[in-house]
């Protein structure tokens, strides 16, 4: 019976307890999950991962030798008490350990061939009128495996068999399902409020990006490669892209958005130009953080980072050559003296 946690972790680690915040301004944040992934090499090594994240952002990790939550914000308890988090700490604890041992005992009555992995994530969402909305889904091997959908448990087609027959086990247990969607409709929207309060302060907070322009690999003999680099704004929405005038350049190319350790994000967008034609381009960026001003960086009018260092190098070679002209003189002068 207990393989059938496999669905109810995710949905443990979305606590209740405390006052209900105000609903936060959507602008930030209005989702929370947490993520488990279970590895299982052989029979006897299993390893568990956890994580919970608030929208974009990791707010919670898990170490499993200690066997305890790790909180990456000061405000990652939301309105948890200390007791409170110390009590579903060792729920966890006793679960994952428990998960390990029924899903390799179980393993071969579900012809699971190893090694195979084993994902789950689960959560809440809020949405613009107050409301929220719950969700739950399991993964085999990076499939779909099943989900939760109007309060049943659905079978994803991916998994064959075997999900329909672990969806068919759960459906007897009622106390466990009752459990289940307690945490997960009840209390993850009550941890999910709490957490876009307490960290209201820096969930709102908008940090402007930095830009600048270089030039990336040619991508053959006369062309360049134009990169606009963004870096370090918040929140992640941001539009970028290549200009001539008021023209977008079709041509540009956004890579992924890219988190930073300090919770700020990193994107750059780049465009394949014959050489002679990069005169005139421009990268614009728009941004909450900027009040409405786009930012707006002209190809050739801004400093190259090879001016940059080389400001940086040519005072030290001078200095370097000097020194020794300038020792030799002292010298000559202490011996004339």
């Amino acid at each position: 019976m207990r393989l059938l946690l496999l669905l109810l972790w995710p949905t443990a680690l979305c606590p209740g307890g405390g006052g209900e915040a105000e609903p936060a301004d959507l602008q930030g944040p209005t989702s929370y999950r947490v993520i488990q992934i279970s590895s299982f090499a052989n029979s006897s090594w299993a390893q568990n991962q956890g994580s919970g994240w608030l929208g974009d952002m990791q707010i919670h990790g898990w170490d499993a030798d200690a066997g305890r939550a790790v909180f990456l914000k000061p405000w990652s308890k939301g309105n948890f008490s200390d007791e409170e988090m110390v009590e579903l700490e060792e729920i966890i604890q006793v679960y994952l350990s428990g998960f390990i041992l029924e899903v390799q005992d179980h393993a071969p009555e579900f012809q699971m061939q190893y090694p195979f992995e084993i994902q789950g994530v689960a959560g809440c969402q809020l949405h613009p009128d107050g409301g929220t909305v719950s969700f739950l889904r399991g993964a085999l091997g990076g499939l779909d495996f099943l989900s939760l959908k109007n309060h049943s448990c659905v079978p994803a087609p991916e998994g064959g068999s075997r999900a329909q027959r672990i969806c068919e086990l759960i459906l007897q247990y009622e106390g466990i399902r009752d459990i289940a969607e307690k945490l997960l409709f009840e209390t993850c929207p009550r941890f999910l409020l709490g957490l876009l309060d307490a960290g209201k302060a820096d969930l709102r907070r908008p940090v402007r990006p930095e830009v600048w322009l270089s030039a990336g690999p040619s991508p053959r003999p006369g062309r360049l490669q134009l990169v606009c680099h963004v870096s370090g704004f918040y929140p992640k929405p941001v539009w970028v892209t290549w200009m001539r005038g008021q023209q977008e350049q079709q041509g540009t190319r956004q890579g992924d958005v890219l988190p930073h350790a300090d919770g700020t994000w990193y994107l750059q967008a780049t465009l394949d130009v014959a050489a002679g034609e990069a005169a005139g381009l421009s990268c614009r960026v728009k941004h909450s953080s900027l009040g409405g001003q786009d930012m707006v960086l002209h190809w050739g009018n801004s400093i190259s980072i090879g001016l940059i260092s080389l400001a940086i190098i040519l005072p030290v070679l001078i200095f370097l050559i000097g020194l020794p002209f300038w020792l030799w003189r002292r010298w000559s002068y202490q011996s004339i003296s």
